[in-house]
């Protein structure tokens, strides 16, 4: 095999402002209320009289992604989405985000060009701008820190802390395929760490990878939600798997909740894999986590208003608190739901 030529640049070439002129110099402001962005001490953002939201997320090397499987671009766009995601959740509209780098040696300006590649799209899709951040070196591996800023109007914003006794739990999308995703790659890894000459075998499972490397923030449920004049009494996303989310909002909100086995929503691709993976599919779509869909509460009467509607399932009901959280499975027992999805620490 012929090796690979193609130059690399040193980041200590550019130094930290010509990097960051680099990096950014195909972002513009697109957003009214963006009046300064990068290259000064601080963004200026014009608020307009609304409430304005922000939210930081961070991703480290070796906890929240791998290399060996996660392409540059992907953990870009994902970086940002998984961001944008919780202004959703609020019931907001995200407009700005600002993107921090701790990155060691081994990284090349090519590398990172990949990686805001990845931002760029997103930004794009999206239709935010970028308007800051900062850029430092690491002893070891790359962590990319980014802070989303987004507005609503303050009777439209949605807290975890509104579910009341009757309400229905609704989800958006399915739920367990992006840990199924993430399952199927870690497999391809050992056995590529057992025998380098083996080429991963994921040409059948686009959709859980995808899942799992390139989500989505779910901008037009929120959309759907203003169309049809539904405001959700709690609301979050679901990134660490629906039973450590509902039972947020039920800690929160002091209430308790009735989830239906037979109602979560699981695609057909998570389902069988779970089956090859010896793995019970609905404790994947329970546990799983990041799939940022969104769990939201709605009062009974405004059933009617998503009841048809194929991007929501309605999963249960909110509960009083001396009722407890549970779990109705299909063969109609009633177990305590307990939170096992991802732990940060």
């Amino acid at each position: 095999m012929s090796e690979n030529t193609t130059p690399t640049t040193n980041i200590d070439q550019l130094g930290e402002f010509g990097l960051i002129d680099h990096l950014t110099r195909r972002f513009k402001l697109n957003q009214p209320s963006s009046l300064k962005g990068i290259g000064d001490d601080a963004a200026v953002i014009d608020a307009s009289g609304k409430r304005v939201l922000v939210s930081t997320d961070m991703l480290v090397e070796g906890v929240h992604f791998d290399l060996m499987y996660t392409p540059l671009r992907h953990l870009g766009y994902k970086a940002v989405v998984v961001n944008l995601s919780d202004i959703y959740a609020m019931n907001g509209t995200p407009r700005q985000i600002t993107i921090s780098l701790a990155l060691s040696s081994r990284f090349t300006v090519e590398a990172l060009d990949e990686i805001y590649e990845g931002i760029y799209h997103a930004c794009e899709i999206y239709g935010v701008d970028l308007v800051g951040g900062d850029t430092t070196s690491s002893q070891k591996g790359l962590v990319i820190s980014v802070t989303a800023i987004g507005e609503a109007d303050a009777d439209k914003i949605v807290y975890r802390s509104g579910a009341k006794a009757g309400d229905l739990i609704c989800v958006t999308g399915d739920l367990g395929a992006a840990f199924l995703g993430l399952q199927l790659l870690e497999r391809e890894k050992r056995l590529f760490l057992e025998d380098p000459n083996i080429q991963p075998d994921l040409g059948d499972q686009k959709y859980l990878v995808g899942r799992q490397l390139k989500p989505e923030a779910r901008r037009d449920v929120i959309e759907l939600l203003s169309e049809i004049d539904l405001k959700p009494t709690a609301m979050m996303d679901l990134s660490d798997g629906l039973s450590s989310d509902i039972l947020h909002i039920c800690r929160q909100s002091g209430v308790g909740c009735e989830i239906h086995e037979s109602r979560v929503p699981i695609s057909e691709d998570a389902y069988h894999q779970a089956l090859e993976f010896n793995m019970d599919p609905i404790t994947c779509a329970l546990n799983g986590g990041e799939d940022y869909e969104l769990l939201f509460t709605i009062e009974a009467e405004d059933e009617t208003k998503i009841a048809d509607h194929p991007s929501i399932s309605i999963i249960g009901q909110i509960t009083t608190k001396e009722d407890g959280t549970m779990l109705l499975t299909k063969g109609g027992n009633r177990h305590h739901l307990t939170a096992q999805g991802w732990k940060h620490f």
